[in-house]
């Protein structure tokens, strides 16, 4: 059979999984396939939820005879380790541009990633149908921003569809819209080249993902360079460290839609799964058992951010988690740098691990993961990575740009000033204006929440890591101190009524609360030791104010990435299946001061 190989690239919200739907959709009618939900892609709950993508994904298509793997990739930045491992696989690429928005941060990183490998690029302008449209002047932003990557002149010279992928539309000529997207499959069959197949050489294949299941075990997945593997038939699993494990391949698989099909035999140009190879990771290489070969490992960009992860040790430890111990955190993290690639665990101490990755929201996404798999752990607040280079301390810098309301950017920009941002470009844009920023990546922690206080919730924001720079110097983000309980105990709403002009609350009246537990945000830069388990006195005398309604504000709720965002150095994140509560690192106050 004839393959070809695509990846869909673009940054996040841009519409790259709508756009596998409508791809789907439409070989669905052609005769085969299943029923295809929406964003059918996004299969683990926190996608659905939050309506993002995380792990890159393949699926396939045929269409005229040939079958087109398909692979979905993440947008956000803090998952460009996902995009990076799987740009290997594919001999050209969907790059997804917003008609509206042009090209983001995270549309430059992956552009990169595609033009270093060589990949032929198709640029699709998707939402055409947008009232703020402009999709000539993208088209050019597009071909600006692929000359100024170092694109060669075949890559410059790309081809362009429009589209409204939610609608399953897509089409070479603005002026004859159509109302499917055979266009698009015609284009990927004419411009993408088909992989260069050698069946009868050595059998070899990168491991680029792992999957798992209870029947079969380890799950290696990836594309076959060359050769062919037949079911049963024994191989050599080269590992990084040049050692080697004979294995046998109890199943291949192959993709069709969104099902994993048992076959016989796979060969050269697919994307296939193999069951039976036990002891793989990614970016080791499976090989011809006779003639093994090595592929090159995959490298992908370091980790940004840091966070320290312990088991629970609060008072309320253990109460609402299965797994509390140091050896299930550690079990845990150990399976999970598997399978995550960008991800870095340093044991510091048998009960204290230094977890590194690509952002907060690469880490938060981990930790919400453990939460709901029964895990308790504390974590404290995220730190940047410094690096010294030539003997002086460089710090990781992102690049920001933020898209406001024309009356909030002055106010934006003071702010980002005063955080170290240094301002690298401005255009207005109709009412909003769009700036961009060189801006350390420390200074963006607890940003985003004062940010959409500042646009009154209608600023857009991105940032991706743009490399090292000399540290800024001293920085102060947080302007408030925390409230603190200084009594175990169950809160009353009567006290939190007569603190609440003191700051804000995170917490409800009738809620468990132990020594050294943040309650709430304080109005002043101090933290302050409140007591919110003091109940009224009651007395046979009635006095003036007796009955007086308590009027509680109701508290704020703090989800996990605001609660990351939130802690300073001397404070924790609580974790469990149930709640997030936030903690002093020391709980006795006297032992604070």
């Amino acid at each position: 059979m004839e393959y070809r190989n695509i990846a869909i690239i673009a940054h996040v919200d841009h519409g790259k999984t709508t756009l596998v739907d409508g791809l789907l959709k439409q070989t669905l009618k052609l005769g085969h396939g299943e029923e295809i939900a929406e964003r059918a892609m996004d299969s683990n709950d926190l996608e659905k939820e939050r309506g993002i993508t995380i792990l890159a994904k393949n699926t396939a298509v045929e269409y005229n005879g040939v079958k087109i793997n398909i692979v979905d990739t993440p947008g956000h930045a803090d998952f460009g380790g996902e995009v990076e491992r799987v740009l290997g696989m594919v001999d050209g690429a969907l790059v997804l541009v917003d008609a509206a928005e042009g090209p983001m941060p995270q549309t430059r990183f992956v552009l990169r990633k595609a033009i270093e490998l060589g990949l032929k690029p198709i640029v699709v302008i998707n939402k055409i149908d947008r009232n703020d449209a402009r999709p000539e002047e993208v088209v050019n932003l597009t071909f600006d921003l692929m000359a100024e990557l170092g694109a060669s002149d075949d890559q410059l010279d790309f081809p362009i569809l429009y589209a409204i992928a939610r609608e399953g539309k897509a089409f070479r000529d603005l002026d004859k819209p159509q109302d499917d997207m055979h266009e698009l499959f015609e284009m990927v069959l004419e411009q993408i080249p088909a992989p260069q197949v050698d069946l009868e050489a050595p059998f070899q294949m990168l491991v680029t993902n792992l999957d798992y299941s209870e029947y079969l075990g380890r799950i290696v997945m990836g594309r076959v360079q060359r050769g062919t593997v037949k079911k049963g038939e024994f191989v050599q699993l080269m590992h990084k460290d040049g050692t080697m494990t004979k294995s046998r391949v109890v199943q291949p698989f192959t993709h069709m839609g969104l099902r994993r099909m048992e076959v016989d035999q796979v060969g050269a140009g697919d994307i296939v799964a193999l069951a039976g190879i036990e002891d793989a990771q990614i970016g080791e290489t499976v090989a011809d058992l006779a003639d093994p070969e090595a592929l090159p490992i995959i490298t992908v960009d370091e980790p940004t951010v840091s966070m320290i992860f312990q088991p629970n040790t609060s008072p309320f430890a253990g109460k609402e988690g299965k797994y509390v111990t140091s050896r299930h955190l550690n079990d845990r993290l150990k399976r999970e740098v598997m399978t995550n690639v960008s991800l870095k665990v340093e044991e510091i101490r048998p009960d204290e691990f230094k977890v590194s990755g690509r952002g907060e929201l690469h880490l938060s996404i981990l930790l919400e993961t453990m939460r709901r798999e029964g895990y308790e752990v504390q974590v404290g607040a995220p730190q940047v990575i410094i690096r010294e280079i030539d003997g002086v301390k460089h710090e990781p810098i992102e690049h920001l740009v933020i898209d406001v309301p024309e009356a909030f950017s002055s106010t934006v920009i003071g702010v980002l000033g005063a955080r170290k941002g240094q301002m690298v470009n401005m255009e207005p844009q109709g009412t909003r204006t769009r700036v961009e920023f060189k801006i350390p990546s420390r200074a963006l922690f607890g940003f985003r929440t004062q940010f959409l206080s500042m646009t009154q919730g209608e600023g857009i924001m991105s940032h991706i890591f743009d490399g090292y720079a000399p540290w800024a110097g001293d920085l102060k983000t947080r302007q408030n101190g925390s409230l603190v309980s200084m009594e175990d105990g169950v809160a009353f709403a009567y006290s939190i009524w007569k603190l609440q002009d003191r700051g804000a609350f995170f917490i409800d009246a009738g809620q468990e609360v132990y020594v050294g537990m943040i309650v709430g945000e304080n109005a002043r830069e101090q933290d302050m030791n409140v007591n919110v388990c003091k109940n009224k006195k009651l007395t046979n005398v009635r006095s003036s104010g007796a009955d007086e309604a308590l009027t509680l504000i109701p508290p704020r709720r703090l989800s996990l990435e605001d609660a990351l965002e939130y802690i300073a150095d001397d404070e924790l994140v609580e974790l469990t299946p149930q709640s997030i509560r936030l903690r002093k690192k020391v709980l006795n106050p006297s032992f604070r001061k």
